[in-house]
């Protein structure tokens, strides 16, 4: 059994039931919107967002589960699915998961009125079930994502993006959908605002991991389906760059603010920079950070009784953080 097989095994029979109601939430009466997101359903992901939904609402009630947590795991996916949409087409990116993205098969205005139509039925979801609670969660997260994005778009332009700086685009921008997840599974469930405060927490720290572990691959040997040095082409400052840039003498900051701005397409340039990174201790200070976030994240499950759920949901959290792609 795969090892993602053995963590959703508590929640196989949920997961098997929010397929049918994420499909039926994406209804439509114009055939070619049915075609296009017949299209999404059938290349999904591993479906880790709604998996974090069902185990921390399972955890919590010790395995009793509500209509209302099968939309709090079918609104995440809405809004998740839209992100990816409109991602595809600011990147202008035309691979989603070794498949093309709808934006390569139907160019960017339809891809785009896509995203919206998926983001829209995310928030009619809840509306049309008096779900407040979940809206009010869902659309902070939204605004969250937009803002990280626009504030490390601001920031890379200028390249003085300080460690303080990085934690809060990764918090709006990666964290903040994930955070959501875990917030939104223990809404659904009942629980008082400190209980979802606790969750959403625990969720962020998962998601700063999980952006720490996409940094490390930049630096990483294996073949993951993303070539080394891509952050370094792309002018992006991740977090073993920033402690390097922050613990190097003037003329080697120079030298590297330099070298992400002006070269950054030269290959050989690049592994030097990918080599005096790891050599000034980057990837060993952003291992500690991860590991450090890893820890506080299970460290909040401590005051819930044992259980199957509450395993895999550390399973979970250590499978997201420890992946190799």
């Amino acid at each position: 059994m795969k090892e993602i097989e053995k963590i959703k095994f508590p929640i196989k029979k949920e997961m098997e039931l929010f397929e049918a109601k994420f499909l039926k939430s994406m209804n439509s009466n114009v055939p070619l919107l049915n075609r296009i997101t017949h299209y999404v359903v059938n290349r999904k992901g591993k479906q880790m967002r709604p998996m974090f939904v069902f185990l921390t609402a399972k955890m919590i009630t010790n395995g009793v589960i509500n209509e209302k947590v099968y939309r709090a795991a079918s609104v995440i996916e809405l809004i998740h699915t839209a992100t990816l949409v409109h991602d595809d087409v600011v990147d202008s990116s035309y691979m989603r998961r070794g498949f093309f993205s709808l934006n390569a098969l139907w160019k960017n205005k339809i891809a785009v009125l896509v995203g919206d139509f998926l983001l829209s039925k995310g928030m009619l979801l809840c509306i049309d079930n008096d779900d407040f609670d979940l809206l009010k969660l869902i659309s902070k997260s939204v605004k969250d994502m937009s803002q990280g994005e626009l504030l490390q778009i601001e920031k890379a332009r200028r390249l003085d993006i300080d460690e303080e700086t990085y934690f809060e685009i990764v918090r709006k921008k990666t964290a903040s959908l994930i955070s959501s997840c875990c917030a939104l599974g223990a809404s659904a469930s009942g629980v008082s605002k400190d209980k979802i405060d606790q969750f959403s927490n625990f969720g962020e720290k998962i998601g700063i991991a999980f952006q720490l572990k996409d940094d490390l691959f930049d630096y990483g040997e294996k073949k993951i389906g993303k070539p080394t040095g891509i952050d370094i082409r792309e002018k992006k400052l991740t977090l073993p760059l920033i402690y390097t840039l922050n613990n190097s003498s003037k003329s080697k900051k120079r030298w590297l603010i330099n070298c992400i701005k002006n070269h950054n397409n030269d290959k050989k340039v690049v592994k030097e920079v990918i080599n005096y990174v790891k050599e000034s201790g980057g990837i060993e200070y952003t291992v500690l950070k991860l590991k450090s976030f890893q820890k506080a994240a299970i460290d909040t499950l401590n005051d819930y009784p044992d259980n199957q759920y509450k395993q895999s949901l550390i399973e979970l959290v250590n499978y997201v953080i420890e992946r190799e792609y």
